[in-house]
């Protein structure tokens, strides 16, 4: 990996562990789940995500690096840089306030479009695996490389984001696969995919507004792309030139296999 890239995964390594020193000292604080403001969308925002921002954005002022910033508290800051931090400081706030062990920060680093992000980052905050990706690098976890799996029907497993805001078509796929797990952290079902511990992902709620933005996708749309599978949207478009803000959002698709593909358009699942 050449030099200026190792020192800026070194920045989003040393970025996630503030993140994840924050969460655990929010666990005993009586008011981690009180709503502080409205995020750049018009969603609350908890405490507990609003102290994870301010300390990504100090930490970006102690490292001297110029990224503008995408958040999904805060919205788009300029910070005079030519690239774009994009960040979900904490993916699976509902999970982290009730203590369900399945949350992440993450943090990608690129340009304009989820196909411009060169560096993406997650990092699991209970169990402190770190998973990354740099552009034509390949994929790693802890160091190690992780890949895709090859699908098979016989020991197909699907995540699927499912409830009462779900589409009739994301039921569906509930019903007809062999086995469905479900996390409530997008970052954390698609690492997954990633590393060939399941086959596909899928978020689609019927209401645009419950669906998922850039800073949900930015750092697992890489890390996914290096471990050789894909995210499309739950149709299978293209998401290469969808936007790095907080202004849009789209369902999801990411595989590992592109057999997969095939088999769910065959089944009706496309």
């Amino acid at each position: 990996m050449p030099d200026p890239r190792r020192a800026e995964l070194e920045v989003l390594v040393r970025i996630s562990f503030a993140v994840q020193q924050v969460v655990r000292e929010a666990e005993s604080a009586p008011h981690r789940g009180d709503v502080v403001a409205m995020g750049a969308d018009g969603s609350p925002t908890e405490e507990l995500d609003r102290a994870a921002e301010s300390e990504i954005l100090r930490i970006l002022d102690a490292e001297g690096v110029d990224w503008n910033l995408v958040s999904e508290e805060i919205g788009s800051v300029r910070r005079g840089g030519e690239r774009t931090l994009v960040v979900d400081p904490i993916d699976g706030t509902t999970n982290a306030l009730r203590n369900l062990p399945f949350s992440t920060v993450s943090l990608a680093l690129g340009r304009e479009t989820l196909g411009g992000i060169d560096l993406g980052l997650v990092r699991d905050l209970y169990r402190g695996t770190t998973y990354w990706a740099v552009r034509g690098e390949g994929a790693y976890r802890d160091g190690r490389p992780i890949r895709c799996r090859r699908w098979s029907a016989r020991s197909e497993i699907l995540f699927v984001n499912l409830g009462t805001p779900a589409t009739e078509r994301a039921q569906q796929w509930a019903a007809k696969a062999r086995r469905i797990r479900s996390l409530g952290c997008a970052s954390l079902e698609l690492l997954m995919v990633a590393q060939g511990s399941a086959d596909a992902y899928l978020f689609e709620n019927a209401a645009e507004g419950r669906n998922l933005r850039a800073t949900d996708l930015a750092a697992v749309f890489r890390i996914v792309a290096e471990a050789g599978g894909g995210v499309t949207d739950a149709r299978g478009g293209s998401l290469e030139a969808f936007p790095l803000g907080v202004e849009r959002r789209t369902t999801v698709l990411g595989y590992g296999d592109p057999a997969f593909l095939r088999h769910a358009a065959e089944a009706g699942y496309l």
